[in-house]
């Protein structure tokens, strides 16, 4: 494939997923929605009490903020949009037709990703737009943060969307069903890995937890227990994480029944 048609195919699955207008709807509210709210809320709250509510912005607002969409909320979206993309599809019937044009099933799944990642990338990225505007405006006498703490919270956040974005997209060309990819990402990323991360008996084995690895190189407080991880270890974890989904996914993609 050249450029040109990897292009226009990553579009078009872009374009796929931009008419699957359920999904779209619960990411946007999973991501500006939660925003909007969280720092409205939170806004009204110190309004009424600001003795025992600080303010919805400045350094703690943004940590808030940062912290919704990289790892809980945002997280929520990036597995909605990957799990679409991974299935779309065969959900509409339309693998078989792809496959008989003599397209390779390797473009077909390897344009999913970089379309789904781009997708979640735009709603987090309105996202955190949305959050630093809530950020400085809502600060009152709080310090806000330094820009070079916001582009670092940008890029953590990115590299959290993208990753789930990718996980998802291969889990849901390996499984074929967008239920089953969503129970099984949401209930691990939400439910279990929370769980084991406070496990302490676990010990040294938590290391190999998606969100071991990516709170060891968040820009902000990280919540949970505090794990020790070289570099190289961080490196190891969010690439195996990111690889191994995507090679299953490709592999089910060049060996399923057409």
């Amino acid at each position: 494939m050249n450029l040109t048609l990897t292009r226009a195919m990553v579009g078009a699955e872009i374009l796929k997923l931009r008419r699957s207008r359920g999904t779209m709807a619960f990411a946007i509210v999973l991501t500006i929605g939660v925003v909007v709210v969280l720092f409205g809320w939170t806004a009204l709250q110190h309004s009424s009490d600001p003795a025992n509510h600080p303010v919805a912005g400045g350094v703690h607002g943004f940590s808030r903020g940062v912290k919704a969409l990289g790892l809980y909320f945002g997280m929520l979206a990036a597995i909605l949009v990957g799990a679409e993309a991974g299935t779309i599809d065969l959900a509409n019937g339309v693998f078989r037709n792809l496959v008989v044009t003599g397209r390779s099933r390797l473009a077909l799944f390897g344009v999913r990703v970089p379309a789904a990642i781009i997708v979640t990338l735009a709603l987090i990225g309105v996202a955190y737009a949305v959050a630093l505007v809530g950020t400085f405006t809502l600060a009152g006498s709080s310090p806000t943060p330094s820009l070079g703490l916001v582009l670092r919270g940008a890029g953590w956040i990115a590299l959290c969307g993208a990753i789930l974005a990718t996980l998802a997209t291969g889990l849901g060309s390996l499984t074929g069903s967008r239920a089953v990819t969503i129970t099984a990402l949401i209930g691990w990323q939400a439910v279990l890995t929370n769980l084991l991360l406070h496990t302490d008996s676990l010990g040294s084995a938590r290391d190999g937890l998606l969100s071991a690895g990516l709170n060891q190189i968040i820009p902000v407080t990280a919540d949970g227990p505090n794990l020790s991880m070289s570099v190289g270890l961080v490196i190891v974890v969010l690439t195996a994480w990111t690889a191994v989904p995507v090679l299953l996914g490709a592999w089910r993609t060049r060996t399923r029944d057409a």
